[in-house]
């Protein structure tokens, strides 16, 4: 079975089955959320030099930044599993 792939931004994507949640990274807790994953080596930067929008935690414990915001992944998110069940 061929993985769901979600857009995360200027052509970049992440199976949409291995995301756990996608938040802002405005607040505390996020911003340290991004710098373990930095320090460990778990981190993915997807915003191709621009301004983080969205944090992407999948299940593998990766953290994924990306420069769309999370309301619009989210939408695409939606839109993925209604379209492929």
């Amino acid at each position: 079975m061929e993985p769901n792939l979600l857009n995360i931004g200027f052509g970049s994507t992440a199976v949409a089955d291995r995301v756990v949640a996608i938040v802002s990274p405005n607040s505390a807790p996020m911003k340290r959320l991004k710098d373990d994953a930095k320090k460990d080596q778990r981190l993915i930067d997807a915003t191709h030099g621009r301004r983080t929008r969205s944090i992407i935690i999948m299940d593998s414990n990766h953290i994924i930044l990306s420069a769309i915001q999370a309301e619009t992944i989210s939408q695409r998110f939606t839109l993925l599993k209604e379209n492929n069940g």
